[in-house]
């Protein structure tokens, strides 16, 4: 097989082995888009049985991140937090860039501290591989649907040479240098913090006025207050459907990054705090393991009121 870094080397099923590492909401389904385009698929998950419908499809189930990267030219990581980042991907015996060959590629596409994807770039040069730093936008919705946006940070031929593997997932963009692409999604969450803070305010709004809260998210979904924080979650907030596109306790870690960031930069972000705060009280409530659109629980206790009240007395 030719290396993939040649100059005559390609991307495809028939010369590329794919591994990939962490099988949850997002990375399941995103995983599964390259095995439908006829990659060969090694995995791992901590949790073997939540990789287990990537089997029942023909990925080959890998005992750890080495064995992973052992077995591929490009692996992919999705995790939870830094801490499992940095685990999977620099421990000296079990992690990937121990495992490696020359020339293959790692692909983190865990939303975490742009530092520590410098760190895992220049850990990867150092064995003579190419890692760029990837996360994603788009929720469980646009995992499913391949449709998601992918900020990619490290060396921009490295980015182009895999983009047919990202083309599987949605959308890559490439945004400068190592961290970079972290750096973009911090951004992203800064946004769809205070987004999402306006639109369960307004929800409660119109329930308290006595609208019904339906109708007011269509009236509004075509003018200026329009967002995709409205049309991937008003409709399950007022079904009461808190169940996981992306989860709350990882969202309060995003945040806390960002935050983490603003602090390193001196610089002073009001709505991002006030939301990573109310996002917390969540997490206080045991409610962290609910999707994000759970933070209209947060702004209903304040108000000591509920929207299914609402829509039960009509």
């Amino acid at each position: 097989m030719s290396s993939i870094t040649s100059s005559n080397g390609t991307i495809s099923p028939s010369t590329t082995r794919i591994g990939w590492i962490g099988t949850g909401v997002m990375g399941r389904s995103m995983a599964s888009h390259l095995l439908a385009a006829g990659y060969s698929l090694t995995v791992f998950n901590r949790t073997p049985e939540k990789a287990q419908s990537l089997v029942d499809q023909g990925a080959r189930l890998a005992d750890s991140p080495f064995a992973v990267a052992r077995s591929s030219d490009v692996v992919f990581l999705i995790v939870g937090y830094p801490s499992d980042v940095r685990r999977a991907t620099l421990d000296p015996e079990s992690g990937v860039i121990s495992g490696l060959s020359s020339g293959s590629f790692l692909v983190d596409m865990t939303t975490s501290d742009p530092t520590l994807a410098a760190e895992i770039y220049e850990a990867a040069r150092a064995a003579s591989c190419f890692s760029v730093d990837a996360p994603v936008s788009g929720g469980d919705r646009g995992a499913r649907n391949g449709t998601l946006s992918i900020f990619a940070g490290g060396e921009e031929a490295a980015v182009g040479r895999l983009t047919p593997l990202f083309q599987c997932m949605g959308t890559v963009r490439y945004m400068g240098g190592p961290g970079a692409g972290q750096r973009a999604k911090l951004g992203n969450q800064i946004a769809i913090a205070s987004t999402m803070v306006g639109l369960v305010e307004g929800m409660v709004y119109a329930h308290k006025a006595g609208l019904d809260v339906g109708k007011w998210m269509e009236a509004i979904s075509t003018g200026a207050a329009g967002s995709k924080s409205l049309e991937l979650y008003g409709k399950r907030i007022l079904e009461r459907d808190m169940e996981a596109g992306f989860y709350v306790h990882h969202f309060v870690k995003d945040l806390g990054i960002c935050l983490k960031e603003c602090q390193s930069m001196g610089l002073a972000l009001p709505g991002l705090a006030l939301a990573q705060q109310l996002y917390v009280s969540l997490m206080a409530y045991g409610e962290g393991h609910l999707g994000t659109q759970a933070l209209i629980l947060a702004i209903e206790r304040l108000n000591n009121t509920c929207l299914k009240k609402n829509s039960e007395s009509k």
